[in-house]
């Protein structure tokens, strides 16, 4: 009776397993997994175990010898990348730009080809095409109050803005005696072919009608200024900014050095060894790109030899938005204000911004007597290069004699760069690959070769400015 009971059971469980054998794989895969992360677990608290906290709360090492892992487990900042550290700190005054685009980061791209959008602001100056003459007391009528003006940029205001003219003086509220406000307009139509209708706010009173619009000369500054809405009004004319594309072409940076073997192990006077060799390299390597950074030219050129295309970066010269011109007599304290508040007005962008020229441009600024309203500091030190900071009203420039501009025939002129809208597009990183030529069977030699392919774009054109002698 035992034994047929017992076979029973067996029986029925053998079904069961049977039936529930999905079941039964599942909830083993689970024991293996806890089984498993109980194991790594106990690895990683023997890994933290070796690490003891010091008397100043530094980290210590017992009873494991360090390794690379153990390094970055206790203090991730140690190791460093050779090769950028180096490159960074190879002359970084000779190449501003470039030291500045690696100090400030770069963005990683897939291709050698850049698309980027960047966003300009709407205009907020234009001048009058024509004069506008007001009407006599003789021809004046209701609808006189109504002028109709042409500027160069009509397309610029919308229903409802008011214009400030530069240079025309408004009336006071009797309309016959002359204010010391200028006069504000305010747009009441503009139709399809761009044409303006204005009401005047600090009008004249010409005859019988009030707040006519006086006459204004061709070529006045007007300035755009504020919306002013009904008390009904819950619509205004829309505002819309749409981005620019653009496009930039990453620039393949090459540099081989070598050194025989018999080179290597030959007596020297001095130590001369392939590291140095490097050092040079780099540097030399970074003035190239220094310079096509700048003043490149963006094509695609077919190699007959080669049988393929060479890209070529375009440089940041060009994509500057705003230029600055001064004449043969250099700089004042008043054209020194002048171009200081060109490259800080209009375009919304930092109050700190990066001046690098040519020797005579440098020149004719160090010439100058600064006073109080504006001043030159003392050297400061900003990514890893010393600048003289030239401090006024509008903002701070750190200013940097460049040589390449000097070797570009360009000792004349310099450019003011914004560094907030500086950017570096890395296809490739600057990395040093060594190659076996030995092996190869092609020389005898010790061979290194640098690479880089990147380019650089200023996002924001007019926060940049181009400055040139006439």
């Amino acid at each position: 009776m035992f034994i047929r009971k017992y076979i029973k059971r067996a029986k029925d469980a053998h079904n069961w397993i049977k039936n529930n054998r999905q079941l039964l794989m599942l909830l083993l895969a689970i024991v293996i997994m806890l089984i498993l992360g109980g194991c790594y677990m106990n690895d990683h608290n023997a890994l933290l175990a070796i690490v003891i906290g010091g008397v100043a709360g530094g980290k210590h090492v017992v009873d494991e010898p360090l390794t690379t892992d153990l390094s970055r487990e206790t203090s991730p900042d140690l190791l460093l990348n050779e090769i950028d550290q180096q490159i960074v700190k190879v002359r970084p005054m000779a190449t501003p730009i470039d030291q500045l685009s690696r100090c400030a980061g770069s963005k990683h791209t897939g291709s050698m080809v850049v698309d980027f959008y960047n966003v300009d602001t709407k205009p907020t100056m234009t001048i009058t095409t024509q004069a506008y003459d007001e009407p006599t007391a003789q021809t004046v009528t209701e609808d006189s109050v109504k002028a109709t003006i042409s500027t160069a940029k009509n397309e610029m205001f919308d229903v409802s803005d008011t214009i400030l003219v530069q240079g025309v003086y408004g009336y006071e509220p009797d309309g016959s005696t002359l204010s010391s406000q200028e006069l504000v307009l305010y747009v009441i139509s503009r139709d399809d072919n761009n044409v303006l209708k204005v009401l005047a706010v600090n009008g004249k009173t010409i005859g019988d009608v009030e707040r006519c619009v006086p006459s204004i000369p061709a070529q006045t500054k007007l300035i755009r200024m504020g919306r002013a809405a009904t008390e009904l009004d819950v619509m205004s004319p829309q505002f819309e900014a749409m981005p620019r594309k653009a496009q930039q072409f990453c620039q393949i940076f090459k540099m081989q050095v070598e050194q025989s073997t018999m080179q290597k192990i030959a007596n020297k006077e001095v130590e001369w060894t392939m590291n140095d060799q490097e050092e040079a390299a780099i540097y030399d390597m970074r003035l190239g790109m220094e310079k096509s950074f700048l003043f490149g030219v963006k094509g695609k050129i077919w190699d007959s030899t080669k049988k393929e295309n060479v890209m070529l970066t375009g440089g940041i010269w060009q994509q500057a938005g705003k230029e600055f011109v001064y004449d043969d007599d250099g700089f004042t304290q008043e054209s020194i204000i002048d171009l200081m508040r060109d490259a800080f007005t209009g375009n919304a962008g930092s109050k700190r911004k990066i001046l690098i020229g040519g020797s005579e441009l440098i020149g004719l600024l160090n010439k100058l007597d600064y006073q109080r309203v504006i001043t030159s500091t003392d050297t400061v030190t900003k990514w890893g290069i010393d600048f003289t900071e030239l401090r006024s009203k509008f903002g701070v420039l750190y200013v940097l004699l460049s040589e390449v501009f000097d070797e570009c025939g360009m000792a004349d002129a310099g450019m003011i760069i914004d560094p907030e809208y500086l950017q570096k597009y890395t296809h490739q990183p600057f990395s040093a690959e060594t190659l076996n030529l030995k092996a190869s069977g092609v020389r005898n030699v010790d061979a290194t070769v640098l690479t880089e392919t990147s380019c650089l774009v200023l996002r924001y054109p007019k926060a940049h400015m181009r400055i040139i002698k006439v």
